[in-house]
Parts: structure tokens; sequence; C-alpha cells
């Protein structure tokens, strides 16, 4: 039993939590505690740095450098009071993660003199270089320069660890030509889109309308496993997931993890994540167990989607953070155990007027019900129009595994809107050659006005095998991945329903001025909208054996291979919808697709050199082993002349060994050979292609299978991986 695995176990036997998380009464009392809010900057900035910042994150008018040197001094000053000694610009670089370089306030002035100084210069913007992260092209070694430009929309925040305190400002990275290195960039612009295009539909309404700001509330599903066993398990070091690994005997067979008593443990670690989350303004509301053993979710109270995005990507920075302290580790991969739940991370995408105004929500009166009508249809239409960029938002290597399994929503994009929706969709469809006089005529003869207010937020079913679904106040993509950054899914689908918008307005203009009133025009663009999009609406079961010939026969994607989906944001059609809304050039989005390619290729290669380097090195060696205590059991049989029967079942079961050790073996080889092809392949959507069907798919779950049934038979004092039943019924 001198290996990691029982180590590790013994360990979590003994173990107890030395880090106790402090009470906290009240999460008013802390909530925002360490962020620069305008209420902090009341405090600490001039009337005229105040007013420009307010103008700023308000209008998105420009700070003037000299304005910048106070807002700099006040945020210093603040900080200063917290006792944080550096600062650093953060933002979110195209690898999945969020980055940071830290400076000190201390700087020596000509004569030597020591000073704590932060400029404005420094605060507006920063050239960290950053010439490693991923550019897809943009960026020669020759010409390798970057920016940091700080983010006001988004508030400057303090990390505070057990080793110190650090002012993040929340910024931009682009290159010294201006193209867009990160996550946010691009999602400002789609905002900016979908901001202009709805308001000026919103005109058609409500002449007070004058901007529309999408609003995001993630779900944020995880996995939470012993730190002593993860360390013990390669595969989840280097992957993230398990590439082995027998399921136990009892898994989430039983529903009984789903809502169930958080672990103490795991309790404890929750409690000191939200604490922290709470300092920094992240607005955390739930919390629970999720449907596998070992998953649980965490989800906030909605907000502005680009602070909403911000506030995700910190929160997993946080939660691993913290799990360290409690011996624990947090899993983000999509998909970290087979044959149970993977993890997603529910996109619930709103768009809201600075009237107080939800556009997704049900009216009570004819004029809210259609303008609730008009940008419902479409979002139906942009999705259905633009369903492969949809489908591309959200291919990963990790992704891949979780969809269409164990309660996440399949590869082919659909949209759920409930049997209410359907209907006067149905009706309005049917109402062919509208010509009526007063809208509230033509409104209540298609029974909207009848039909909509009664359906309120919990008058649709919730289908948990849609991808896209409509859940009363908003749409709720489910299809994202947990490891995700939210700000990929969120500015395809800006951009799609920005652009969508711009059409109907144009198209409803054209029919106004051919002397139609502008309801009927509303109208009768919608009605041709819904026939055009009804394929994509589907209500039933997304696992059913029938969905998938159906869905072909509508016409809809079904694209269950990465590399093949991300093939869309390259599409003439989507360069042109990102050029069109100026949120991607056509060489960005070259790029782009060149990163996630690599990004699946490197994670699919990690993947299979781990998967060969266990079964080298830990899964043979350990059938070896227990073969050949068999075998001496055999011969000693054999020696005091038994009779033949006496070790039938022993030499059966070193048969079976020995099937299994060869097919490994040979598979392990012919998985190395197909790297080696396909590492010489200089394409790079070739390669990914070539990895995810001759690497990945031709040997991962042949491999798998014969290792599982390996540890099925393997002496488990001799198996030195620790297995499903250990990892994933902590307590």
């Amino acid at each position: 039993m001198d290996n990691l695995r029982f180590d590790a176990i013994s360990r979590i036997r003994d173990n107890h939590i030395n880090h106790l998380t402090q009470p906290v009464n009240k999460v008013t009392e802390i909530f925002n505690s360490n962020v620069f809010t305008l209420a902090v900057a009341r405090q600490f900035l001039s009337d005229e740095a105040y007013k420009s910042l307010v103008a700023s994150i308000k209008s998105g008018k420009k700070i003037e450098r000299n304005v910048g040197d106070q807002i700099a001094g006040g945020m210093r000053a603040w900080a200063e009071s917290k006792s944080v000694t550096h600062f650093s610009h953060w933002f979110q670089p195209l690898n999945g993660l969020s980055a940071e370089k830290h400076d000190s306030f201390f700087t020596l002035k000509n004569d030597g003199t020591p000073i704590e100084e932060f400029e404005g210069n420094s605060l507006i913007q920063q050239e960290p270089d950053a010439s490693s992260f991923p550019s897809g092209g943009l960026r020669a070694t020759f010409e390798a320069r970057g920016y940091t430009a700080w983010d006001p929309s988004s508030p400057a925040f303090i990390v505070d660890t057990t080793e110190g305190k650090t002012l993040c400002i929340p910024t931009i990275f682009v290159s010294y030509t201006g193209e867009s290195l990160d996550t946010k960039t691009p999602l400002l612009k789609s905002i900016a889109a979908l901001d202009k295009a709805a308001v000026d539909v919103c005109q058609y309404f409500d002449k007070n309308i004058n901007s529309v700001t999408p609003t995001l509330g993630w779900e944020q599903e995880f996995f939470v496993v012993d730190s002593g066993l993860y360390n013990a398990r390669p595969d989840l070091q280097l992957t993230g997931k398990t590439v082995i690994g027998h399921a136990p005997a009892k898994g989430q067979q039983l529903e009984d993890h789903y809502f169930g008593a958080i672990p103490e443990r795991v309790y404890a670690f929750m409690r000191d994540y939200e604490k922290e989350c709470y300092l920094l303004g992240i607005p955390l509301r739930t919390r629970h167990n999720e449907v596998a053993p070992s998953q649980f979710e965490c989800a906030p109270i909605y907000e502005e989607m680009n602070l909403a995005v911000d506030h995700n990507t910190l929160l997993m920075d946080v939660m691993a953070r913290v799990a360290r302290r409690h011996k624990l580790t947090v899993l983000f991969h999509e998909k970290p155990f087979a044959g149970i739940n993977g993890s997603g991370k529910h996109n619930n995408w709103s768009i809201s007027t600075d009237t107080g105004i939800n556009l997704l929500a049900p009216g009570r009166t004819p004029k809210t019900n259609l303008m609730f009508l008009t940008f419902f249809v479409n979002i139906i239409k942009a999705v259905h129009h633009y369903s492969d960029l949809i489908r591309a938002s959200i291919a990963t290597a990790g992704n891949e595994y979780r969809l269409g399994a164990n309660e996440a929503p399949p590869a082919i994009v659909s949209i759920f809107i409930g049997k209410y929706l359907t209907d006067t969709l149905l009706e309005i469809e049917k109402r062919v050659g509208l010509n009526f006089d007063e809208q509230d005529e033509a409104i209540l003869k298609l029974d909207i006005y009848k039909s909509i207010p009664e359906l309120m937020l919990d008058n649709t079913d919730r289908n948990r095998t849609s991808p896209f679904a409509f859940t009363g106040n908003k749409f709720e993509f489910r299809a994202v991945g947990s490891s995700a950054n939210c700000a990929i899914p969120m500015t395809v689908l800006n951009t799609v329903v920005a652009d969508t918008l711009r059409s109907f307005k144009t198209e409803v203009d054209a029919i106004i001025e051919n002397g139609d009133k502008k309801e009927i025009a509303i109208m009768q663009v919608l009605q041709r909208y819904i026939v055009e999009s009804k394929t994509i609406l589907f209500e039933g079961d997304g696992y059913s054996s029938g969905w998938e010939k159906e869905a072909a026969k509508r016409g809809l994607v079904n694209i269950k291979s990465a590399p093949v989906a991300l093939g869309a944001y390259v599409s003439n059609k989507s360069k042109e919808l990102f050029e069109r809304n100026r949120v991607f050039a056509s060489h960005e989005l070259e790029a782009r697709y060149e990163i996630m390619l690599e990004a699946y290729i490197k994670r699919v290669q990690i993947e299979a050199r781990v998967l060969g380097d266990l079964i080298t090195t830990m899964v043979l060696p350990s059938a070896i082993k227990y073969q050949n205590i068999l075998l001496e059991n055999i011969n000693a049989l054999k020696s005091a002349d038994l009779s033949h029967i006496a070790y039938k079942a022993q030499r059966e079961i070193a048969e079976k060994i020995s099937y299994h050790i060869n097919i490994l073996s040979e598979k392990v080889e012919s998985m190395i050979e197909a790297r080696k092809k396909a590492n010489k392949i200089a394409q790079p959507h070739k390669q990914a292609i070539a990895y995810a069907e001759e690497v990945k798919n031709k040997h991962f779950d042949i491999i798998r299978y014969h290792a599982d049934k390996l540890e099925l038979i393997v002496d488990d004092q001799f198996w030195t991986l620790p297995k499903y039943r250990e990892i994933l019924f902590m307590r």
C-alpha cells in the first residue's frame, strides 16, 4: 500500500480542515468592500474627476489624461488605505484564463527619493508585452508589442490573498496595430452593436428608450475533489479529466446527491469563496449539490453582461485559490468523469432598456406585447440563420465530451419556447394578408393581447435537453461549457441578434415607406421570420433516437466534432456578419480560428500523451504484477499435485489479463503512431481533424475500455490510481 493512492486516502481519513471560515453576519456589511465603486469614487475623487468617471461609465465619454491622473491618485489613496502595495492591469487573453502583471506603487524620484506613485498613464494604458499569449499570427516575434487599456465600465477591485493585496484594473488587450487579443474587446464591440440596433427598433414603440444593455446570469457547475487524490491522478493534474477509470457500483443512479445536504468540507469551502466573492462585488445568490456525486453549482444575481463576464472569470480564479486552503481542488472541465453528468455554464441572456424594461418579458398591453414579440421573434430568426456560428461558439475539446450526454444538450442547435408561445407563433403564421386599420384591433384579433399576459415566468416548462431555451423572461444558452469564458458565446449571440434587428428595421421601414402602417409592417415581417425560422423550434426530447433524423429533415446542423464546428467562424457569411457589425475584421477571425484549432490540437495531444503514459507506467505494471502472483499460485498448486480444476479460475483470470494487456500495448503503440502522423500535418484545420478522428476517436475509448476492465480484475492493493468510488464520494 506504499503508493500515492493509499497515502492520499489515509490523509483524507485523518484530515481536519485547518482554515475555518470566518462567519459573515450580513452580506450587505461586506459586499463591494474591495471594489472601487462610484460610492467609493465619490469619497476619493474631486468633483471634476468623479463626473468624468461617471460620464465614461454611463455614456462612454473619453477620460482626459489630466483627469486620469486625478482618478489614478484617488484609486491609489483608496487602495493604500487597505494596505495595497501593487497594482495590475487584469485582462483576459485568448488562452481562456485571466492574466495580470503586478507593478509596485513604489518608485524613485530623480534625486533618489523613494515615493508612492500611480499616474493616469499607468491607469489608462500599459504595455505588458505579453508576447507569449496566443495571437494566431497577429503578432510576429519581431513585432510583439501589446497594450492593455482601462475599461472604466468594469470597476477596479482588490485581490486579497494571504500573501498580499493587489489593486486590479480590468482592461482590454490589443496589439500594436489595434487588433483584439482578448475576449473583452470583441464583447464590448458586440454590446455596442446590439445597443445601437435594439434602440433603433425600440423607437417603434417607445421614444424614451435611449440605450439597451444585454444582461447575463451564469450558472457555474463544477466538481470538487480532495487534493491528495487529485495529486495521485496524473490525468486530473494534466488534463482536468480522468482518461481512464471504471464507473463505481453506485454513481448518480439513486438521484441522492442533487439538492442534497452539502458535505461539510465543501460547505466550508463554499462559505470561504462566497465571502471573497462578496468582497469583490460578485453577487452570488445560489449554491447547491448538482446531479453527479461531488458536483456542485453556484449562481449570481443577473448583471450587465460585461461585468457579469468579468465576475465569472474572477470567480473561477477565487474558487481555485480558496480550494487549496481546504486541501481541495476544483475541476472546471466539462467531463472530468465518464458515465455521470458533465458540467456546463448555463448563460441566461436577456436585454434591458435604460427605462427599466426587460425586452424579453411579456407585457400587459398590446404595445408592450408587440415589442416583446418583435425581439422574441428576431432572436429566434438570428439563432436559426446563424445556428452554425452559435454551435461554433461553444465548440471546445472539453465540451465535445459533454454535449449530448447525461442531461447536457445535444450538438444540434434548436430552441425551446414552450407550448403557449409556440401556439402564439403558429397563430401569427396562419394569418396571411394582414390588413387592419387599428393597432389594437390587429393585435387583439391575433389573440396576442389575450394570451401573452398570462405567460408569466413559470408558464414555460424547462427542457434540459434544449441547448437554447426560453425560460419566461430570458433565453438560457445551456450548451456553454463550464470552463468557457462567457464572453465568447455572448459575443456571437449579441452580434447575430444585432445584425438581425438591423435587417428587421430595414425591412419594416421599406414597408412603411410604401404606405402601410407601422404595426402592420412589423407584423408582416415578423410573420415571415416565423415561417423562415420555425424549423429550429423543438419542444421534445433532444436525446430521442428520432430527433437526429428529424433534425436532418429540417436542415438543422448536427456537428459533433469541435474542429468541424469551428469552421463556421471563417465562412464568408460569418466574416461579413462580424465586419458589418464592427466586431471582428476578417483577419482577426482567421487568427482566432487558428488559435481555437491549436488549443484543440494541444488538448487532445496532451490527453493522448497522458493516456499512453498511464497505460505504460501504471496500468500495465499493475496488471503484470498481479498476473505474476496468479501464475505463482498456479505453479504452486501444480507442484502440490492438485487436480487441474483447482486452478482453473486463476488461469482464466491470468488469460483475461493477458488479453487486455496485449490489446492495450497494441493500441497505445497505434495511438502514438497516429499522433506522429498528425504532428506532420502543416494545415491547422487538417491537423485538428486528424487528432479528432485518427487519434481520439479511434483510440481513446478502446484503450479506456480495456484499462477499465483491468481495474476490475487486478487486486485492489496493486492498483495505484485512485478509483472513482474514492474520488467521487468524499466526505
